[in-house]
C-alpha cells in the first residue's frame, strides 16, 4: 500500500529543509571570516585606559609616584584641627560608633572605636582632636578626661 498524504509531505518538507541547511553551510564555508592575522585580533589600551587597536608609543608614558596611588576608599584628610574638649552624647559599643558634642561650637563629631585610647559611655568628658573628612567633621585621639583635667 502506499504513504499517506500526510507522510509525503513530511518527507518533501524533511528534503527542503536538508538543501536549505546544505546551501547554508556551502554560504559559510565561502564567507569565512576565521583566519584573520593575530595583528588582526589584537586590542591596547592607551595612556587613559581606552581601548585601541594602534600599540601605544613608549614616548607618553607617565611616571605616578608610589605615595600618589590610593587603594579602597580611605576618607581624604584635609586638615587636622586643633585638639578639643567635649562630651560624649551618644556611643553604641556594638556597632563601635557614636558622636561627641564638642564644648566650645556644640557641634556634633563623629567617632569610631578605632580612634579611642579607652572605652567610653555617654555622659564621659573627653579630649579628642578633629579632622575634616569628606562626609564632615570626625574625632581622632580620643581620651577620656579624668576628673582633675575638668
Amino acid at each position: 500500500m502506499g504513504e499517506s498524504f500526510a507522510k509525503k509531505e513530511k518527507a518533501k518538507k524533511k528534503a527542503k529543509n536538508k538543501k536549505e541547511k546544505a546551501l547554508k553551510m556551502k554560504e559559510r564555508k565561502e564567507n569565512n571570516n576565521k583566519g584573520k592575522s593575530l595583528e588582526d585580533m589584537m586590542a591596547y589600551l592607551d595612556e587613559d585606559g581606552n581601548i585601541t587597536s594602534t600599540p601605544p608609543t613608549t614616548k607618553k608614558k607617565k611616571e605616578v609616584a608610589l605615595q600618589d596611588i590610593q587603594l579602597g576608599a580611605a576618607p581624604i584628610i584635609e586638615e587636622i584641627l586643633s585638639p578639643s574638649k567635649g562630651l560624649i552624647s551618644f556611643f553604641n559599643e556594638a556597632k563601635g560608633y557614636g558622636f561627641i558634642i564638642e564644648d566650645e561650637t556644640q557641634e556634633n563629631i563623629f567617632v569610631h572605636c578605632n580612634q579611642l585610647t579607652e572605652t567610653v559611655k555617654e555622659g564621659d568628658k573627653v579630649y579628642f582632636e578633629k579632622e575634616k573628612t569628606e562626609k564632615g567633621y570626625s574625632a581622632i585621639n580620643v581620651k577620656k578626661l579624668n576628673k582633675q583635667q575638668l
